[in-house]
């Protein structure tokens, strides 16, 4: 991410010497002539510059072993360090005149010109794409481009990836698509109490069930990243995969189960990167169209990729400008609004506060995070909207963890 207080520049800038002859020419190819795939108002010239001067990375993980199979800034000696410092240590010592500043914590989103995102989680994506949009400034209606930021995100999982160009405002977001994520996995708990048939259900029953009942080391919470505690779920998920004959029980599994960790690739995550990276070069030269707008990589069997546009949608709850319509019974009850909100493809929400407005602001229902509130609301959930005064046409302000912003929402009555 490059500093916005500054001028986009992308020399040499610390005046480090470790040039060599010829260093730069595969670059002063694409930025010194023109070609077919240029972009119409490039213009070639010597003046042109090639990388960033400051770049900013911003990770509030340390390293663990299980990421030094496909990491390539990171080695033994960095386990237990912080991702931000290693990473800009390791660059910083390599390639001259580049100044990375890490952030081991969070970082504000204003001061950047580009961002470019390897996220976990869907929620986090969604979170970005929402501060992202609560960034752009409409003038009379219209959208001011210099209020535009761009995002490059990508992802992989195992030996698929994507890549892809998001401008706020302008082209889909990550909400306008959020039905090409897969939904998580979850096992039925008949299965994994009753009848387990993989190894996976095995640890399961021991992180579910085993775990809150036997509360080893103290009662505390199960920490995916404490040693000793995987190592308890998997000398007892060993012990139920061998009591109903199941193998494939090993201490990485384990891991993996308890913290949802997608299996990585190395070679998979390289070519993502390196798509991300393409993408920044094309937005900040200006040299060459950037991909329109999605990028997709899978090497499960040879090599396979494509690219297509992915349309913004109409009616986006997050980048639409407008209250999304939800259609409902005066007889229905609200916990079906929630459970709607929770369970449709194209909202996904996680923990969602309802809030009637704009006349008469009345908390309708707040999920767990303030535990006073929640207990003051729940009773709301088995009330009709009806009983609840709610009107045809009223309007909904709804907050969630997977954005910054607050959507809103208009209640339709159905007949």
């Amino acid at each position: 991410m490059a500093e916005k207080d500054e001028p986009m520049v992308v020399d040499g800038g610390n005046g480090r010497t470790c040039e060599w002859e010829g260093r730069w020419n595969h670059i002063k190819k694409f930025l010194e002539r023109s070609g077919p795939f240029t972009h119409p108002d490039f213009e070639p010239s010597t003046e042109a510059l090639s990388g960033f001067r400051n770049i900013h990375v911003v990770d509030m993980d340390t390293i663990d072993v299980s990421n030094l199979n496909r990491q390539f800034l990171f080695r033994p000696k960095d386990v237990g360090r912080p991702k931000a410092d290693v990473a800009a240590d390791f660059i910083n010592n390599r390639i001259p005149g580049c100044c990375v500043v890490p952030y081991p914590f969070e970082r504000n989103t204003l001061q950047f010109h580009i961002i470019v995102s390897g996220l976990d989680s869907v929620v986090a994506r969604r979170w970005m794409n929402g501060m992202l949009l609560s960034l752009l400034v409409y003038e009379d209606g219209v959208l001011n481009p210099s209020s535009i930021i761009p995002l490059i995100d990508g992802g992989t999982e195992g030996f698929k990836g994507n890549a892809r160009v998001i401008l706020p405002g302008m082209t889909a977001c990550i909400d306008c698509t959020l039905e090409l994520y897969p939904p998580q996995i979850n096992f039925p708990m008949c299965t994994i109490a009753s009848m387990p048939r993989l190894p996976e259900h095995c640890i399961e029953y021991v992180r579910i069930l085993l775990w809150p009942k036997e509360t080893p080391f103290g009662g505390v919470a199960l920490d995916g990243d404490d040693p000793e505690h995987i190592q308890w779920v998997y000398q007892r998920s060993l012990e139920r995969a061998t009591e109903f004959g199941i193998t494939g029980v090993t201490y990485r599994l384990t891991q993996g189960v308890v913290k949802r960790i997608i299996p990585a690739v190395a070679s998979t995550n390289a070519v993502i990167a390196a798509a991300c990276a393409t993408e920044v070069f094309k937005i900040a030269s200006s040299a060459y169209i950037p991909l329109n707008n999605y990028m997709v990589f899978n090497d499960v069997d040879g090599l396979y990729t494509y690219t297509f546009e992915a349309e913004r949608k109409e009616k986006c709850s997050a980048c639409s400008q407008v209250p999304l319509d939800l259609h409902f019974s005066p007889c229905s009850k609200l916990q079906e609004v929630l459970d709607h909100l929770t369970e449709c493809a194209s909202l996904q929400m996680k923990s969602p506060a309802i809030t009637a407005c704009p006349d008469e602001i009345r908390q309708l229902y707040k999920l767990l995070s303030v535990a006073l509130i929640e207990q003051r609301t729940r009773q709301n959930l088995s009330k009709t909207l009806k009983e609840l005064g709610l009107t045809d046409r009223q309007e909904l302000a709804i907050a969630d963890v997977t954005t910054p912003q607050t959507m809103l929402f208009r209640l339709c009555f159905t007949s």
